[in-house]
């Protein structure tokens, strides 16, 4: 049966407390579990996870063999937990974790009534539950001896529930957002409670979060990006009066971040033309526009080698982007050209990325394809039984 957590939401502003695993709750499908409480290893070579509409896909990362077929929801998102075996597979009960090693769903949910972003960094993964404003912070080596039950985990409370995002920094500060989304507070854990250390209020529409060389982390703003860096928050303000940044597109031993950007609110559909590159060091934000016929949707960038950006295009190539400079120095041709979709959940084309090679989802085709980046060769290829949408690889 599966094992579900429901962490209550107190009345309090801010609220800790350290949660035991929770009672059982009946109604999950026994043969979906993994049977033994083996201690979790990730399996040698990876695994990547595909959603599909009703289910997910295991593939073997080096050859992209099928693994398993495994039935989930309508709908799902899927990300890492960082221990390179686990991927959490978003659902109407919660937050899934799905063993790519077995591979088999497990029991063990962390319930919320709406699971929104998974963050892991540095040895702790946070779950934030839009429809509580809780951020559930877990050890991500919680499942290194096995799925048998919930770990401890902490747990902190917004004022109200949010479409929200936290980030636990390695001493322990807590990043996390404003309700109201203009913006976000760092606190520091003391015992049962966090005290408030900095906090801004700039940065209307906060939506994402990533995590560069020297934690200096940044969240989009629909005028720019907020940076949290040193103990202080400084706003980075954009060229243009509606200029947002959705998603942050980093490597952790690189300063600099690439985002996407969109400067026309009234803008149909989810195709984006221009990026965001921004400097942590030097604390500034430049916008660079695609030469023509190169375009992209949120699932289009990803970081690879040499520091690199990756952007998988609407002409069907990835194009390697230098982040220091905005300029394109390669183009891949990996899969068709194609369209944007209609919705964002829709199915379209993604690009993951694990150390040289990137996996990159052809929903026209119903393929997997893997990308040796530092060649533009595609080394591997597979047609699934379905079309493919979101994507999650099992690092750590």
């Amino acid at each position: 049966m599966r094992r579900h957590l429901r962490l209550t939401t107190a009345a309090a502003t801010i609220a800790v407390a350290l949660t035991a695993t929770a009672c059982a709750t009946p109604g999950g499908d026994p043969a979906s579990a993994p049977t033994d409480d083996a201690a979790s290893v990730a399996p040698e070579g990876g695994r990547v996870a595909v959603a599909y509409e009703g289910g997910i896909v295991v593939l073997e990362a080096a050859t992209l063999e099928e693994l398993a077929e495994i039935d989930s929801e309508e709908f799902i998102r899927l990300n890492p937990w960082g221990d390179g075996r686990t991927v959490v597979v978003t659902t109407s009960e919660g937050f899934h974790l799905l063993d790519t090693a077995e591979p088999a769903l497990t029991d063990l949910v962390f319930e919320a009534d709406a699971a929104g972003h998974v963050v892991a960094h540095h040895g702790t993964t946070v779950l934030f539950d839009d429809g509580t404003g809780v951020s559930t912070i877990v050890d991500t080596d919680a499942f290194a001896d096995g799925y048998a039950s919930l770990p401890r985990t902490a747990a902190h409370t917004a004022d109200e529930p949010h479409h929200g995002v936290s980030v636990v920094l390695d001493d322990g500060t807590l990043l996390t957002t404003i309700p109201d989304r203009s913006g976000a507070v760092a606190l520091h854990p003391h015992n049962d409670h966090y005290d408030e250390h900095a906090s801004s209020s700039d940065c209307p529409g906060l939506h994402g979060e990533g995590t560069a060389a020297d934690e200096a982390v940044v969240f989009g703003c629909e005028n720019g990006a907020l940076l949290y860096h040193d103990g202080e928050f400084v706003k980075l303000d954009a060229p243009d009066e509606y200029g947002r940044m959705g998603n942050a597109y980093v490597s952790e031993t690189s300063p600099l971040i690439v985002g996407d950007y969109k400067s026309d609110p009234d803008a149909d559909g989810y195709l984006l033309s221009s990026v965001a590159l921004i400097d942590t060091e030097a604390e500034t934000f430049e916008v660079v526009d695609l030469p023509n016929g190169v375009q992209y949707t949120w699932r289009g960038i990803a970081r690879g080698p040499g520091e690199l950006a990756y952007v998988l295009s609407t002409d069907g190539q990835i194009h390697v982007l230098d982040p220091k400079t905005g300029a394109l120095t390669d183009a891949y041709p990996v899969i068709g050209a194609w369209e944007g979709p209609s919705e964002w959940q829709n199915p379209h084309p993604a690009i993951k990325v694990d150390g040289d090679i990137a996996y990159v989802t052809e929903p026209a085709t119903d393929s997997v394809h893997a990308v040796d980046l530092t060649t533009g060769e595609v080394v591997a290829s597979v047609e699934l039984h379905h079309t493919p949408n979101e994507i999650a690889i099992a690092l750590g």
